[in-house]
């Protein structure tokens, strides 16, 4: 797995051992990016169930300014320090801008800038999807910009409906498949 785009593009992910983590394909991740196009640039992130980062630091790489990743996995926090300090490098951008935190990403803490995450991306393992998704997304509601978009990964046949929240794209195809709906608030342009 590697960063597929920006500065850092090439630099290979670590991702550890095991059934822990189940790291977004490069395929994902690059159409994600196509979607999101020039919204990543001078953004805020926060990548939540974060794994080795992928969603993160490919945000980095592709000219966000600053962001933060929360994982409980004692191993997917030491592959993703190490991801982020040589993403960081090859794309030339100090280390400082973004934190990582050993935590519940349930929990939703953000300590960025005054008006919260411009993008959240929501990995959690499949099995956690229907305990915490829609619980996630009203924490986020809380602290996010008010333009926010929420890049959620999730099973193709799953849907999650969350107050104030509304799908506005679908990427991926197929039950059992990885899939990324993109969420923005009631009310805010598409």
């Amino acid at each position: 797995m590697r960063i597929s785009g920006g500065k850092a593009r090439g630099i290979p992910l670590t991702v550890p051992r095991g059934e822990q983590v189940r790291p977004a394909t490069d395929g994902l991740r690059q159409a994600v990016f196509s979607a999101l196009g020039p919204r990543v640039v001078g953004a805020t992130f926060l990548d939540l169930f974060a794994g080795s980062g992928a969603y993160g630091l490919e945000a980095l790489s592709r000219g966000a300014e600053a962001g933060g990743f929360v994982e409980r996995n004692a191993a997917a926090l030491a592959a993703l320090r190490g991801n982020l300090a040589a993403v960081a490098k090859s794309a030339g951008v100090a280390e400082a801008g973004f934190w990582v935190e050993a935590g519940d990403a349930a929990g939703v803490p953000w300590r960025g800038v005054a008006t919260g995450p411009d993008l959240v991306f929501i990995d959690p393992p499949y099995d956690l999807i229907a305990e915490v998704g829609s619980r996630v997304l009203a924490a986020v509601a809380g602290m996010a910009s008010e333009d926010v978009v929420v890049v959620f990964e999730m099973p193709g046949e799953l849907t999650i409906v969350a107050e104030g929240w509304r799908e506005v794209k679908r990427l991926g195809r197929g039950a059992r498949q990885p899939t990324v709906v993109l969420f923005r608030r009631v009310g805010v342009g598409g």
